[in-house]
């Protein structure tokens, strides 16, 4: 019991650790470094000036993304690797897993988020195209952060996590992840053209879009991945795991919830960023929201 209170308690150090970082790194909150939160704007713009932007871009996403994700990602999951109907991987789903996992989601976003805006922004720097950005994002990106990935991956599932299997399913993952890369940049790309958004609601949807074709399009590469991380016990034989009714459902509602939860999360970090703004100029609310945390996570501990 001690032991399982005391990994509780460093899931939610590392979970304020992670809203300090936030509130310190976005430009617009910091008074050390004024106007970067702009780095859309100007030709002038250093290289450094937009990888600094961009990671602090990152960083904002990730607290919404975290949300989003400790309600979606066990869902998904379970129709990926266990191969549950969505009401049975719901019926799994309780608030307890949901709360504990979003002192996963919660810390290793604020490692991904901010790699992939990086990666993003360097590579936008080189004359290669959209795809290939893409291409290179998604081999690099899953290169690095393939540890945090399969570390969230076991969380998720409830399964115990080992160090030797944080490398697990390289091969699936990274070619699911560059299929992904080129199929967000080259749908995208489409998207912007054919539609032209212009207000925050019209870019969400052509987001959430492209996400989801991106996802549906790189479907094999993750349906060979979950394959891979089946428990060796409870392995699905080849023909029963790759069913087209369960490849359609899996990938049908996976896409659609990924496609959902980004474009809500495209819509909300405006707002995230409001709250961080009032928060870095109100720290007694700020102080007393983390009280809060600590006072759910005990709860939650004791359960």
């Amino acid at each position: 019991m001690v032991r399982r209170v005391g990994g509780k308690s460093g899931g939610f150090v590392l979970l304020v650790v992670a809203l300090v970082c936030v509130m310190q790194m976005f430009p617009r909150f910091s008074p050390q470094a004024p106007g970067l939160a702009m780095v859309k704007g100007g030709e002038d713009s250093s290289f450094m000036t937009k990888v600094v932007g961009a990671a602090a871009q990152g960083a904002t996403a990730a607290t919404v993304a975290a949300i989003l994700s400790a309600v979606t990602e066990p869902i998904v999951n379970r129709l990926l690797v266990k191969r549950m109907t969505f009401a049975q991987a719901s019926a799994e789903i309780t608030f307890s897993l949901v709360s504990n996992f979003f002192l996963t989601t919660f810390p290793t976003n604020m490692l991904k988020f901010p790699v992939f805006e990086v990666i993003n922004i360097v590579l936008s720097f080189t004359s290669l195209s959209g795809g290939m950005r893409g291409i290179v994002n998604g081999f690099l990106f899953c290169s690095v952060m393939l540890p945090v990935t399969n570390y969230r991956f076991r969380k998720s599932m409830g399964w115990e996590v080992n160090p030797a299997l944080l490398y697990q399913a390289y091969i699936p993952t990274v070619t699911r992840d560059i299929i992904y890369g080129w199929a967000r940049g080259f749908v995208g790309g489409y998207m912007t053209s054919a539609f032209a958004p212009e207000t925050s609601m019209q870019r969400a949807v052509c987001f959430g879009a492209t996400v989801l074709a991106a996802c549906i399009i790189s479907s094999p590469g993750n349906e060979w991945r979950g394959y891979t991380l089946q428990p060796k016990d409870r392995t699905l034989p080849f023909a029963e795991y790759f069913k087209p009714v369960n490849y359609m459902r899996s990938t049908g509602v996976g896409a659609t919830i990924m496609g959902i939860a980004l474009m809500v999360g495209m819509l909300v970090t405006p707002y995230a960023e409001m709250l961080f703004a009032y928060l870095k100029g109100h720290l007694f609310v700020a102080g007393g929201l983390v009280v809060l945390m600590g006072v759910l996570a005990g709860a939650i501990s004791k359960k």
